[in-house]
């Protein structure tokens, strides 16, 4: 059983008691393969027993759907946006990610506050007052980066995925470029930015997520199973590699081959 500990002021009617389950948390920028191994993750803690909710960023049934609409407009203002974000985050964490940790679940989330916090910050936000805004989060048990060389790797796999750019992860918001690929190439060298400097802040743990699928997904299995089953293994090479080198992503996070057949090159 692990105490309840928050960044800052817990959400109202929140009751602080140990629960059993474990909050696991994979961050990344876009298009560097979270969904890919968080599905992974799934399917192979289902196959030992285990109980697993899987959530992520805009999934919240009292704000999710709003989000995506106004999402179509670009027309909310930024602060607007991040107070919209940090809505959604609350509903999740309170209906669906503390009853389930309650419940002994692993809860596996694609995106946490990090990212929230370094889209934020990007757009001009204060730095304090959006940590300050998401001090209602648990502190999870683990926070899995999944970092990548540099923006033209996520840049490449984009295009060799067929799915195309989209406006917001592209950054085109934010005026940086004069079509959407050097638009996305600019912001995401700020997000990997952001992300480099909440490294220690927030006690990442670096995977490197250059390598091919099967090689990234054996160490989050490793870590993960120190985690949840408390059990050892050996230490997975990458972690904390600030300087991994190029390799190509054998499953795109957006299009290409599915989840299921990374499964075949990772399964035991």
């Amino acid at each position: 059983m692990k105490e309840m500990r928050f960044y800052g002021t817990t959400l109202p009617g929140v009751e602080i008691e140990p629960y059993p389950g474990k909050l696991i948390v994979i961050e990344g920028t876009d298009g560097v393969g979270r969904s890919t191994h968080i599905t992974l993750l799934r399917q192979w803690l289902e196959s030992r027993g285990h109980a697993v909710l899987d959530t992520g960023m805009t999934r919240s049934f009292l704000a999710g759907r709003g989000i995506k609409e106004a999402k179509q407009g670009h027309t909310l203002g930024r602060l607007t946006m991040q107070l919209f974000y940090a809505t959604d985050f609350a509903d999740r964490l309170e209906n669906e990610m503390l009853p389930a940790l309650r419940a002994g679940f692993v809860v596996l989330t694609d995106r946490y506050i990090y990212s929230a916090i370094a889209r934020a910050v990007v757009r001009g936000v204060d730095p304090q007052w959006i940590r300050s805004l998401y001090g209602i989060a648990l502190v999870p048990d683990a926070i899995f980066y999944l970092r990548i060389n540099s923006a033209e790797e996520l840049g490449t796999r984009v295009l060799s995925s067929g799915g195309g750019f989209d406006f917001w992860e592209s950054g085109m918001d934010l005026h940086l470029g004069e079509d959407f690929y050097d638009s996305f190439i600019a912001y995401q060298k700020r997000l990997l930015l952001e992300f480099d400097r909440m490294m220690s802040e927030y006690g990442f743990r670096v995977i490197d997520a250059s390598r091919p699928v099967r090689r990234v997904s054996a160490d989050l299995r490793r870590a993960v199973l120190r985690i949840v089953d408390g059990k050892s293994a050996p230490r997975e090479s990458n972690t904390a590699s600030a300087t991994p080198s190029v390799v190509a992503f054998e499953t795109p996070e957006r299009g290409g081959s599915s989840a299921s057949s990374a499964e075949e090159n990772v399964r035991h």
